[in-house]
């Protein structure tokens, strides 16, 4: 069996854009999941993994066992690769960031090609990758949303809106453009413009966390929630994240996750939701921020989590073949940062 591994930034997507070699902390997030998802499939009996990776980038040891490794050097060649190696491939997984439309076109692609896609289907990506259509199709099944409005450039913010409040572009990721606003900007200060189409939501006060699934035709499998560590300057950057959530906090967690996941239309593969839990113990306060159609990087917490033995990506397979997974994890406190590093206890990694 092979399994194409396809990682946006690392694996030459940028070529496609005329930008320059890849960088940055989405670079380090990328290059985190593709590393470990890549040992993991390498290490399941029968599967033959292929990934690409950009020729220009860090050059990044490679995991052990059966992995076919073709560099990229030009848009064309990257494109070219990428057809043959979904269309080839029994199992094909994409990951990239929602802007743009970068997910969903390559997801389609794989669809468009005969490939099959071990992760969320076009239609769900659809939805996922744009923030104010989740927010609305959860909302009408029933699933507590913040409140928000959509927002098309050039206008200002709206001085009727209750503040504070987030700002976000409806298609992003990685926390890129997303920003805390107080207040309505008092009269005679400089306005806030709407650069992007966005959507801007009530800000939510209390725990941020998140909790991926593993789904398929054997069922919607939660993994042990993380609580993700934000920076506090209003960016809400990504700092990583830590496990496991205090047990009440868990259980509150995965009851809202999986209402969103049952919400969604069809999910297969691995999803992250992420939450905020609120003050009220009770969950009246909780509310779901973002639905996640990819691998995102509590990956790398979650297989280091895992029990002795455990295979976060044979269990994925499994899943999706339709036969039962084996899960479990361990009780040790671990913290992650983005770009993978992993340590055990209280304190994160220098």
């Amino acid at each position: 069996m092979q399994v194409f591994l396809y990682e946006y930034l690392s694996s030459g997507g940028l070529l496609h854009d005329g930008e320059s070699s890849p960088a940055g902390s989405l670079l380090h997030e990328g290059a985190a999941m593709i590393d470990s998802l890549a040992a993991d499939f390498a290490a399941v009996q029968g599967v033959q993994v292929a990934i690409l990776r950009d020729a220009r980038g860090p050059q990044r040891p490679l995991p052990g066992g059966p992995l076919c490794c073709y560099p990229v050097r030009s848009a064309r060649e990257a494109s070219d690769l990428f057809d043959r190696l979904a269309a080839q491939s029994d199992w094909t997984v994409v990951i990239a960031p929602e802007l743009a439309g970068r997910l969903l076109d390559r997801c389609r692609r794989v669809a468009a090609l005969g490939g099959r896609l071990l992760g969320p289907e076009p239609l769900l990506v659809e939805i996922a990758s744009d923030k104010q259509h989740t927010a609305e199709f959860l909302a009408a099944a029933g699933v507590a949303v913040p409140p928000g409005i959509a927002l098309q450039p050039p206008h200002s913010l709206p001085a009727d809106f209750h503040y504070p409040a987030v700002l976000k572009p409806r298609w992003g990721a990685g926390s890129q453009g997303v920003r805390r606003i107080d207040r309505f900007p008092a009269h005679g200060s400089e306005p806030v413009e709407v650069v992007c189409p966005s959507r801007l939501e009530r800000y939510c006060a209390g725990l941020p966390a998140s909790v991926a699934f593993l789904c398929g035709p054997a069922g919607r499998f939660p993994l042990v929630p993380c609580r993700q560590h934000l920076s506090e300057d209003g960016r809400f950057d990504y700092l990583g994240g830590s496990l496991p959530l205090e047990r009440s906090l868990a259980r509150r967690a995965v009851r809202l996750a999986m209402a969103a996941i049952e919400a969604l239309p069809e999910p297969t593969g691995y999803l992250g939701i992420d939450l905020v839990l609120g003050p009220d113990p009770g969950g009246a306060d909780d509310v779901v921020i973002e639905v996640n159609p990819r691998l995102t990087t509590s990956y790398v917490g979650l297989r280091a989590a895992a029990a002795e033995r455990v295979n976060l990506a044979a269990a994925m397979l499994d899943i999706r073949l339709g036969r039962q997974p084996h899960l479990s994890f361990q009780p040790a406190k671990l913290q992650f940062t983005p770009d993978g590093r992993v340590h055990e206890g209280g304190h994160s990694p220098a």
